[in-house]
């Protein structure tokens, strides 16, 4: 066998190319080949899970603007990336259901949370209408529970309890935002 063939095959089997183009460069047919060299590949990709209460540290603070809301920060406290899928899910008190979604603020991508980065979404505590048409109340509580990619099945992992500022002021016309990747995309919604 030439050089230039012996190289051409080292570079086939070394850049990982089809067992057919080395069977083809040296004349040798499938059957009698040694198929070594070809092994397969041991990079293992970890799955990146949801992000729960578990794997995040999440805070709500009052901002000046906009008025009536409030930001929340999911920070991956685990060693493990985590994905902040869709909006968190909120319960402020003993409510029967979750605090609706701003639909018009899905991100353009899925917030990737390293180890240490944060995520966003921005909660609209009261609408216009008053208080006693409204429902509203001053909450005590919040449970910020996390979506699994795949909608529809629930919530993912345990859910965060994030201390409210004094005097949280919410209502029946709630909503809160898709997970965002800074503070400033939160809070235009």
């Amino acid at each position: 066998m030439s050089r230039i063939s012996i190289r051409t095959r080292l570079a086939a089997v070394a850049t990982g190319t089809a067992v057919t183009a080395v069977l083809a460069l040296t004349g040798a047919s499938s059957a009698t080949a040694a198929t070594p060299h070809t092994a397969k590949a041991t990079t293992k990709t970890a799955a990146v899970k949801p992000c729960t209460g578990a794997t995040t540290k999440v805070t709500a603070a009052k901002v000046s603007r906009p008025i009536n809301h409030l930001l929340l920060t999911a920070k991956n406290t685990s060693r493990a990336t985590c994905y902040a899928y869709y909006a968190p899910a909120l319960r402020f008190d003993e409510a029967q259901s979750a605090t609706q979604v701003i639909e018009d603020s899905v991100p353009q991508a899925v917030v990737t949370l390293e180890p240490g980065q944060s995520a966003y979404a921005s909660v609209l505590l009261s609408g216009d209408r008053g208080k006693a048409e409204a429902h509203g109340h001053i909450a005590k509580k919040l449970d910020v529970f996390f979506m699994p990619r795949a909608t529809g099945q629930g919530s993912v992992g345990p859910a965060a309890h994030p201390a409210l500022p004094k005097n949280t002021y919410t209502d029946d016309d709630a909503r809160v935002s898709y997970w965002q990747s800074t503070a400033a995309l939160a809070l235009v919604w």
